[in-house]
């Protein structure tokens, strides 16, 4: 669990980020994104003990991150964009290394648990120096669960890896996210539509949004937009669809698809399908069409590079 509340850090005259509020549950994974030097990293430093805030308060796993940061310290796991590794040792070692560091009990055993969960078991006795970027990535991801963490942080977890990989860490991370609270810092937009819970924006060390990618949408158009398909001719499919109480915006496309928008909170696409299906089409696809989260982004941190 973590829990923020009007966190602020000065680095002399400039402040990186600025009465912060939010909280992530446990079994949640909760997406941080912003743009470079928006505030993230700094974020993500108080919350594992790293550096303390100026003011505000941050508990993470039950505990203040100043008042009691060694125990914070034991609850959770991190991953830093650079991962800090000895090239020079051996995979196994390094994460047994680690787990006595941590007074980890059968240590052995937990290395080759891990191991096995980053998929790295044929890589472990292996030196780290002769790695790919990706791999090492994967021994970061090790360390950082090695001792079971309550809380998982992570700071652009994927960058490095093949899309394999990507496919694979994205799902260990959704595996691990069922148990645990995950905090995923990533510029990838489409990793925090694809694996997080709900997603923070946080822009000139501020939070300018909270909430799922779906909830996003419809605050930032105010509308739902959906496309509908038929077999066969569709010209009078418009006609038909705009009979329906609450549809508004409807639009023919190129395609002979029909596009049209309702308001949020009152969703008439039942009685939309009922009306299409009445009139003799064969409904074939009826979906929503939400903006992405890289438009809601761009959205939100866009504004005012767009004014100047």
């Amino acid at each position: 669990m973590i829990k923020v509340s009007g966190l602020t850090k000065d680095y002399g005259a400039r402040r990186a980020i600025h009465n912060l509020n939010f909280d992530a549950q446990q079994g949640e994974i909760v997406g941080f994104l912003g743009p470079n030097g928006a505030g993230k990293t700094t974020t993500l430093r108080i919350l594992t003990g790293y550096m303390p805030p100026t003011d505000g308060e941050a508990i993470v796993a039950g505990y203040d991150v100043v008042e009691e940061s060694l125990e914070v310290r034991k609850r959770v796991g991190y991953l830093p964009e650079t991962v800090p590794l000895y090239t020079d040792m051996v995979v196994f070692d390094y994460l047994k290394f680690m787990g006595d560091l941590r007074k980890i009990p059968n240590v052995d055993a937990r290395v080759d648990e891990v191991l096995d969960m980053v998929g790295l078991s044929d890589r472990s006795n292996g030196y780290i120096g002769n790695l790919s970027k990706g791999m090492r990535q994967r021994v970061g991801l090790a360390q950082a669960l090695m001792h079971r963490p309550e809380v998982l942080i992570l700071d652009e977890p994927t960058i490095g890896l093949d899309p394999g990989q990507v496919v694979e860490v994205r799902a260990l991370i959704r595996e691990i996210g069922k148990d645990r609270t995950v905090l995923l810092s990533t510029h990838l937009l489409n990793e925090a539509q694809n694996i997080c819970d709900r997603v923070l924006i946080i822009n000139k060390g501020k939070i300018v949004a909270e909430d799922t990618t779906e909830n996003l949408q419809a605050r930032l158009i105010g509308a739902e937009r959906v496309i509908i398909r038929v077999r066969g001719e569709s010209d009078e499919l418009a006609a038909t669809v705009k009979k329906v109480k609450g549809v508004q915006g409807v639009e023919t496309k190129s395609d002979g698809t029909v596009e049209f928008e309702f308001a949020s909170g009152k969703d008439v696409r039942p009685e939309v399908a009922k009306q299409v299906i009445s009139a003799g089409y064969e409904l074939l696809e009826l979906r929503p069409l939400g903006m992405s989260l890289e438009e809601i982004f761009l959205e939100l941190t866009g504004a005012d590079s767009k004014k100047k």
